[in-house]
């Protein structure tokens, strides 16, 4: 069966997209732990980052680095952490998370957000893009 992030990516579960390649697909995570916390991850399903294939790795890793620079721009923040956690979903996943203070990379704090804050919220990271 595919994983969540599969059928995402296929369409069959609606996210909110902020951009995708031929490898990569970039959404903001509905259960945030700050504004902005974005997901990114590869089109092949693999369980375990480092079982991906080096190519496959490397272009995660510069999708990434693209995505977060956007983010940077639209959410104010002192840095965009960056942490690969993988046990809740197994499809190897990027977690993009502007933050201010360490305790925002904790994954226990989270923040509530309404389906016009994720939109509005989407549409200011992809103008940065």
């Amino acid at each position: 069966m595919p994983s969540i992030f599969t059928q995402i990516i296929n369409g069959e579960i609606p996210s909110y997209k902020i951009d995708e390649d031929e490898h990569c697909y970039a959404f903001l995570d509905i259960n945030p732990n700050a504004l902005g916390h974005t997901l990114c991850v590869p089109k092949k399903e693999v369980d375990k980052l480092f079982e991906i294939d080096i190519e496959t790795y490397s272009h995660l890793m510069e999708f990434a680095k693209r995505i977060a620079g956007a983010l940077a721009q639209a959410v104010p923040c002192k840095r965009v952490g960056m942490a690969v956690v993988g046990l809740e979903v197994p499809h190897a996943h990027v977690h993009l998370i502007p933050i201010n203070e360490m305790h925002e990379m904790s994954f226990q704090t989270k923040v509530k957000m309404q389906e016009d804050d994720m939109i509005s919220l989407v549409e200011k990271i992809k103008s940065k893009l």
